[in-house]
């Protein structure tokens, strides 16, 4: 009980904090429903209460996957918040399409001008406060991983250009709070529009659009999470991992080296070129060396290193389509 407490402690605290905010938000959201009957925000209830599930999940699988390596499973536990996540999409695609399927029932069949549209409009308000708060947090959090400083109004703008570096629990919070913030203004606006003008079919038809911008994320998230599944290749450190390694004047080539996302963390196990005129001593040095060097890389959490004979040829040129001397943006 004690070591799931302390697993818990570590788990993605963006994530958590998300989940929090969308329960509540899905609750009230649900009682302005009830009282307004007004299909716009059964697309937010329905989105709040599937982000909150989805989120909790997720804080789960991110404390889990930080678990230590057993026997049984050597290479760590980190790959369950991507399984994790694969779960939590299924719920939100079903989520998704409930709100698509309502809001086209209420498209072709409105039902006229919905109740209680102050009531309505307070509580779109309130989700637009707390979840654009949660996407601001969320924002800081990916500088934070990517190794960036806070940028203030800009972070939200700059935080997709670091989207990619960000852990796989971060992302999700972002990306979901990042659709649930613009589906509580598209809700917003929807009920203004319907009272003024009398088109209460725009009501069934934001819900169509925030139904579709849910399906977005399962789609992102679902191909992100699968390719993690699997085991993906970080091909952005392994260029900076190789300029590294090619550093160091005792290594005169690498045959193999592989950078395998792991959940949140990144494993490097790498096969060098040594002059054979080394003793294994000295080699022992200069394993321990490249070791910490990329171990204090961001993300990194394992490296396994071991050597073989120069063959007097540099075949290690290029990765991928980039030179190995290409670095990791600073």
């Amino acid at each position: 009980m004690a070591e799931i407490l302390k697993l818990l402690k570590d788990g993605n605290k963006p994530s958590l904090l998300a989940a929090g905010v969308n329960a509540f938000l899905g609750l009230i959201k649900g009682i302005a429903f009830f009282f307004t009957g007004n299909v716009a925000m059964f697309a937010e209830m329905m989105h709040s209460l599937g982000d909150a599930a989805n989120q909790f999940f997720v804080y789960i699988g991110s404390a889990l996957s930080k678990k230590a390596p057993t026997k049984q499973f050597p290479s760590g536990f980190g790959r369950i918040v991507n399984l994790v996540c694969l779960f939590a999409v299924i719920i939100v695609a079903i989520l998704s399409y409930e709100t698509v399927k309502e809001g086209w029932h209420h498209f072709i069949h409105p039902t006229g001008e919905s109740k209680g549209m102050l009531i309505a409009l307070g509580v779109l308000f309130i989700g637009i406060i707390l979840e654009g708060t949660v996407l601001a947090k969320a924002g800081v959090e990916i500088l934070h991983e990517a190794g960036q400083e806070k940028a203030g109004i800009s972070t939200i703008p700059k935080a997709f250009a670091y989207l990619n570096r960000a852990k796989p629990a971060t992302k999700l919070v972002f990306m979901e709070d990042l659709v649930a913030t613009g589906g509580n203004v598209l809700a917003f606006g929807a009920i203004l529009i319907a009272h003024f003008t009398g088109w209460a079919n725009i009501e069934g038809l934001v819900s169509m659009i925030i139904g579709c911008m849910m399906f977005y994320v399962v789609a992102k998230v679902f191909l992100d999470n699968a390719r993690g599944v699997i085991g993906e290749t970080d091909e952005e450190m392994l260029n900076h991992i190789a300029h590294l390694v090619l550093d160091d004047p005792n290594i005169k080539d690498i045959v193999r080296l592989e950078v395998i996302k792991e959940g949140e963390f990144l494993h490097v196990e790498l096969v060098a070129e040594a002059d054979a005129n080394l003793s294994l001593a000295f080699l022992d040095d200069v394993r321990d060396h490249l070791t910490e060097v990329i171990l204090s890389q961001k993300g990194v959490s394992k490296v396994a290193i071991l050597f073989d004979e120069d063959d007097g040829k540099l075949e290690w040129k290029h990765i991928g389509n980039r030179p190995i001397n290409s670095t990791l943006e600073q």
